[in-house]
C-alpha cells in the first residue's frame, strides 16, 4: 500500500513537472511580442531588470513575461543590464529576446545624416533618433580638445559629416560618433577622389565647403557642376566668391530672400564678400551630389551667376561684368514685382 501511495505522488510530481516545463518551454519558444514586426524597447543606462520588465510589459503577454523574468533571474540578468535599442519583436521567440538583452545585441538605428545649416540643427535632429540629447551633442561640436585629437577643428567638423546613410547604435557617444563619422569620411575620399580634387587645386576639405555654397546655391542638378566651375574660375583668378548664402550664414538669415548692401557689411570670416577665398569650413552639410559635381566641375568662362528671374531655381550665367548686370537688374525687377524686400 505505502509503496502504491509512493508511486503515484512520484507520478503526481512528475505530470507536474512535465506539465510545468511544457508550459514554460512554450513561454519561451513562442513568439514573444504581440506584433509579428519589429518593436522596440529602448534600456538606459540606469535601468535595472525591473525597470526593463516595465518597459517590456505593453508589447507581450503576462504569462510570457513571467517566464522571462523567472529565466532571466536563473540566468543572472540582474546583473547582465546593457543600454541600448533592442528589437524584441519580428517573431523572435522570448527566450531569444532574453538571449539578445542578456548580451546586449542590439539593433542599430539607420541614420541618414540630413543636410542642415548648422551643427546644432544637426544636433537636434540627433537627439530625437539616438540616447544623448541635443545639448549633449551640441557641447561635442564644440569641444575643441575632442576635435583636435581627430585632426578637426569647430569650423571644418562640417566637413567629415557626409550627408550618406549609416549605422549606429542607439546609445552612440558623441566622440564615438565623432571618431566614426571620421572613419567614414576617410572611406569615401579614395585615391581617385584626392586625385579629383587635386586636379581642381583643392584639398577634401575645399571640397566640401565649397559643395555646401553649390548646395545652397542651387536646387538643379543638373547645373551644380556648371555652379561649382564658375566658383573655382573666380578662386583661380584670384576674385572673390561673393556667394550669397554665405552672407545668410554668417548672419544666421537662412529665411533671407533679398541681400542687401547692408548685409554685405557683416565681417564674419564666413561672408565671401569680405573676404577673399573659401569661408573656414562649409556653410552646411551639402548633398552628396553637390560633392561629386565640384569634384567634376564644368570648365568654362562664366565667372558671374545670378538667379533667374523666372524663380525656376536655376541661373543665369555671364563672361562679363555688363551681361551680368543686365541678368541682376532683371532679376531685381522680379523681385520688386513679387513684392518682396
Amino acid at each position: 500500500m505505502k509503496k502504491t501511495t509512493k508511486r503515484r505522488i512520484l507520478w503526481s510530481v512528475t505530470a507536474i513537472v512535465v506539465v510545468l516545463g511544457l508550459f514554460f518551454g512554450y513561454g519561451l519558444l513562442s513568439r514573444f511580442a504581440q506584433s509579428p514586426s519589429q518593436t522596440f524597447v529602448y534600456i538606459d543606462a540606469d535601468d535595472t531588470a525591473d525597470s526593463v520588465y516595465v518597459k517590456l510589459r505593453p508589447h507581450t503577454s503576462s504569462f510570457r513575461l513571467f517566464v522571462v523574468k523567472a529565466l532571466g533571474t536563473l540566468v543572472g540578468y540582474p546583473s547582465r543590464v546593457g543600454a541600448g535599442r533592442y528589437d524584441v519583436g519580428s517573431g523572435q521567440s522570448s527566450l531569444t529576446v532574453l538571449r539578445r538583452l542578456r548580451s546586449h545585441r542590439q539593433t542599430a538605428v539607420t541614420l541618414n545624416i540630413p543636410s542642415v545649416h548648422t551643427m546644432n540643427q544637426l544636433a537636434g535632429k540627433l537627439s530625437r533618433v539616438l540616447q544623448p540629447d541635443s545639448a549633449t551633442w551640441s557641447r561635442a561640436f564644440a569641444d575643441t580638445a575632442l576635435l583636435s585629437q581627430n585632426g578637426l577643428t569647430p569650423q571644418t567638423l562640417p566637413c567629415v559629416f557626409l550627408t550618406q546613410q549609416y549605422d549606429v547604435y542607439w546609445d552612440v557617444t558623441p566622440e564615438a560618433f565623432i571618431a566614426k563619422m571620421v572613419g567614414e569620411s576617410k572611406k569615401y575620399w579614395t585615391k581617385e577622389r584626392c586625385r579629383q580634387a587635386e586636379q581642381q587645386g583643392l584639398t577634401p576639405q575645399d571640397v566640401v565647403t565649397l559643395a555646401s555654397i553649390v548646395d545652397r546655391e542651387t536646387s538643379a542638378v543638373k547645373e551644380m557642376p556648371r555652379v561649382a566651375g564658375m566658383y573655382l574660375g573666380r578662386l583661380r583668378k584670384g576674385m572673390r566668391l561673393q556667394a550669397d548664402p554665405t552672407v545668410k550664414f554668417a548672419l544666421g538669415r537662412f529665411d533671407l530672400r533679398r541681400i542687401t548692401y547692408e548685409h554685405l557689411e557683416c565681417p564674419s570670416p564666413y561672408n565671401t564678400y569680405r573676404h577673399e577665398g573659401l569661408p573656414p569650413g562649409p556653410i552646411c552639410l551639402p548633398s552628396m551630389v553637390a560633392v561629386e559635381a565640384v569634384l567634376k566641375a564644368e570648365r568654362h568662362d562664366y565667372i558671374y551667376m545670378c538667379a533667374n528671374p523666372d524663380f525656376s531655381g536655376t541661373h543665369l550665367f555671364a563672361k562679363t561684368y555688363e551681361e551680368h548686370l543686365a541678368n541682376a537688374a532683371a532679376y531685381a525687377r522680379a523681385l520688386d514685382e513679387r513684392g518682396i524686400h
